[in-house]
């Protein structure tokens, strides 16, 4: 099991500068990538995402990447059309303002898109430098989930427990139900006609009750989603979403229980089995 919850950090020192990035992440339903990458390296930025994304199901997850000192091998170039375009309408706004000065090159070289930069540096080689410190960081990051996860699929197997302990009770008072139904009608019956009950239709009568008000079937399906709980909080992978299903089911099956019940020790038994699914559906959140 592991947590969406993590974080990574890392610093990069070489020959060509340094490199200082981090990762963390938070619960989110769907994969979320946010990327904060310095301008010379955002040519980066699908990889990083395929990297991350080919590793992560689930979770918002935000990365962070500074560079400092690392030389930068730039083309630069001079745009003739914006220059030619500058010295026009420097000209133009001489003869309106009636100036004579001559155009210089301080009057161009600030204006925008005068001159081009491209960055001559081969995305391969800039990915062989990030490569190593993305990989350093990424097992950190994914350390602090998985232990995170064990955290939490501890807490879960004890909250799974509880309702498993709570499930038996419910299942043991089954017999106790059944004498209850019986004896219940049996007064009622007496009550009623005295003396001269038809023991054939008080046991007709229980027969229709007991069937209307018979939970061995919930009971059932009951031990059946716990299996599959315990067997999905024990698998690696992303089971965030199946586990909360089951969840549901589990939720399903012990209001039915508890629309039925006539037992103070049975009402008690499904507040505790609502009170755990609760919890463990709390834990959930942060499961990938």
């Amino acid at each position: 099991m592991t947590s969406m919850t993590g974080f990574g950090h890392g610093e990069l020192q070489g020959a060509r500068g340094r490199m200082t990035l981090e990762i963390r992440s938070y619960n989110n339903r769907y994969l979320d990538l946010f990327l904060n990458l310095p301008f010379n390296l955002k040519v980066l930025e699908p990889r990083i995402r395929e990297y991350l994304s080919a590793r992560i199901q689930r979770g918002k997850i935000e990365l962070y990447l500074s560079v400092s000192d690392i030389e930068e091998d730039l083309a630069v170039s001079v745009d003739p059309d914006r220059v030619r375009m500058y010295v026009d309408a420097v000209n133009e706004l001489k003869r309106l303002a009636g100036i004579r000065e001559k155009t210089r090159l301080s009057h161009l070289s600030g204006m925008e898109g005068i001159f081009r930069t491209e960055s001559k540096r081969d995305p391969e080689t800039l990915w062989s430098l990030l490569l190593p410190l993305l990989e350093k960081v990424f097992g950190e990051f994914r350390d602090s989930r998985v232990a995170e996860g064990k955290k939490t699929e501890e807490d879960i197997r004890k909250l799974a427990e509880q309702i498993r302990a709570s499930v038996s009770i419910v299942e043991a008072a089954i017999p106790a139900i059944q004498a209850k139904v019986m004896q219940t009608l049996r007064d009622r019956f007496n009550e009623l006609l005295g003396d001269g009950v038809d023991e054939a239709r008080i046991l007709a009568e229980t027969a229709v009750q007991l069937v209307r008000l018979d939970i061995n079937e919930e009971i059932q399906r009951m031990k059946a989603h716990l299996e599959s709980l315990f067997d999905a909080v024990g698998k690696e992978g992303s089971h965030g979403k199946r586990l909360d299903f089951v969840c549901q089911e589990l939720g399903r099956e012990i209001n039915t229980i508890g629309s039925k019940s006539m037992m103070l020790e049975i009402d008690k038994a499904v507040i505790a089995v609502k009170d755990a699914l609760e919890k463990i559906r709390e834990q959930l959140r942060n499961v990938e």
